[in-house]
């Protein structure tokens, strides 16, 4: 990638108040961080070792626990409504209930947190969420009587927990474009590393509640989401680094108001990206969950697709050096057709060893992928408008999972797992044509100047 103060190297147009939003948002926080956080050379540890001294030594940890309720409240909600109802159409719907929650509240909270900062976002939501969670183990272990609880109260508070849960990831990757300042090679190894995070998050989330509902109670889950909302949560709320992201002026809201139809074209390209992501996920995941079925090992399917999250997780963090003359655009691209040259693989195995191997490989691309799209939208949209658009990216994978996982059970019912795989490669194949949208989009892009 290229640098970010260089508008003919750009994929897309950066927004002209960036660099400049970046430079007073690190200026604004230097106070906050280490007297190590203060430029020094790379060689000083590495290009990952810059982020504690950019943002402080407890970040990581702390953002990085911050996000696994997020992680775990859905699948936490499919065992739990599972486990109370005896029925597996209740834990679906109320799976479903939570990803649609989570896709309406987060642009919301993206949207709030522009406008009046991230903190007070952050602190609110993440009380509201532990509300959530307790109306939902109340409607699941309490309500009902004896004749066991009722399903739409369950659901309605699944779709409350999704709402408030706190979109921690996409409000980090905010904080890293004031914290870098501008600098596209910082800028890249911190959204690596937020992609690594999200991926190992996924896989870690799921497995607590399979461990802790397995071995304690379907509700201690939620226990542990509650218990990590009010104290790492609260924690990234109020970590320094949230001067990085200042609420945004009137002024700065009518002007971004007045954006063109174009600009807005530049968001949504990612956001379809993003859906189309989603849809891979979904349909993967479901294509797994047949392939498993037919050696009599449904419950896998978990296991398996971690495999897939590992591959990404790794591949995301090579990003970091990859050369700045290979653009963005072009990263996608090059990226969606691995991804769908790769995802044809996914039809051929026949046994567990040989599909262990296919989805190392088919992880590769995937990571690269989600990390180059978070630079391009965040390139695309306005300062005064990017905890919205990140949160609108994040919400993408949301709905293209349920889309994809739509889409794989109807074609698993007819056609086997490798249906459900095609499901996949179809959208690799989306994946492609609206990374071609994007690159033309911003080769149409007048010089600056």
């Amino acid at each position: 990638m290229n640098s970010r103060t260089t508008a003919s190297h750009a994929a897309v147009r950066p927004a002209a108040g960036h660099a400049a939003t970046g430079r007073a948002a690190a200026e604004h926080t230097t106070a906050a961080r280490p007297a190590a956080g203060r430029r020094t050379t790379p060689s000083s540890g590495g290009r990952y070792a810059r982020l504690p001294q950019l943002a402080g030594r407890g970040f990581l940890p702390i953002a990085f626990l911050a996000r696994l309720p997020l992680a775990m409240v859905t699948v936490g909600a499919l065992t739990l409504a599972t486990s109370v109802t005896g029925s597996y159409a209740a834990g679906g719907l109320a799976a479903g209930a939570v990803g649609v929650g989570s896709a309406l509240g987060g642009p919301l909270m993206g949207h709030l947190a522009d406008r009046a900062g991230q903190r007070p976002v952050l602190l609110v939501s993440a009380l509201l969420h532990v509300v959530a969670v307790v109306a939902l183990l109340l409607a699941a272990l309490v309500g009902g009587g004896a004749e066991g609880p009722s399903v739409p109260p369950v659901v309605a508070a699944a779709l409350l927990v999704g709402t408030t849960c706190p979109q921690v990831g996409p409000l980090a990757r905010v904080r890293w474009r004031g914290l870098t300042g501008g600098d596209r090679r910082e800028l890249d190894t911190a959204l690596s590393y937020e992609s690594t995070a999200d991926e190992l998050t996924f896989v870690l989330g799921p497995a607590l509640v399979g461990l802790l509902a397995s071995f304690v109670a379907p509700w201690a889950p939620f226990a542990l989401a509650a218990a990590l909302t009010l104290s790492t949560v609260w924690a990234f709320a109020v970590h320094p680094t949230h001067r990085a992201a200042p609420a945004t002026t009137r002024q700065a809201r009518r002007t971004a108001a007045r954006s063109t139809g174009r600009e807005r074209m530049l968001v949504l390209v990612p956001v379809l990206g993003m859906v189309a992501m989603g849809t891979f996920f979904g349909a993967v995941q479901n294509g797994l969950s047949a392939f498993g079925g037919s050696f009599g090992a449904q419950s896998a399917a978990g296991l398996l697709y971690a495999v897939l999250g590992i591959s990404s997780a790794a591949a995301a963090l090579s990003v970091a050096w990859w050369p700045q003359r290979f653009r963005p655009a072009a990263r996608w691209v090059a990226g969606a057709a691995a991804m769908t040259a790769l995802s044809l693989l996914l039809l051929l195995p026949d046994g567990i060893a040989p599909m262990l191997l296919v989805l190392l490989l088919a992880g590769i691309p995937v990571g690269p992928v989600m990390v180059t799209i978070y630079t391009i939208g965040g390139d695309a949209a306005r300062p005064e408008r990017l905890g919205t658009v990140m949160t609108l990216l994040a919400s993408g994978v949301v709905l293209g999972t349920a889309l994809g996982a739509t889409l794989a059970g109807a074609l698993a019912e007819t056609a086997g797992h490798r249906g459900a795989f095609a499901a996949a490669v179809a959208a690799g194949l989306a994946m492609v044509l609206v990374s071609a949208a994007g690159a033309l989009l911003g080769r149409k892009e007048p010089t600056a100047g």
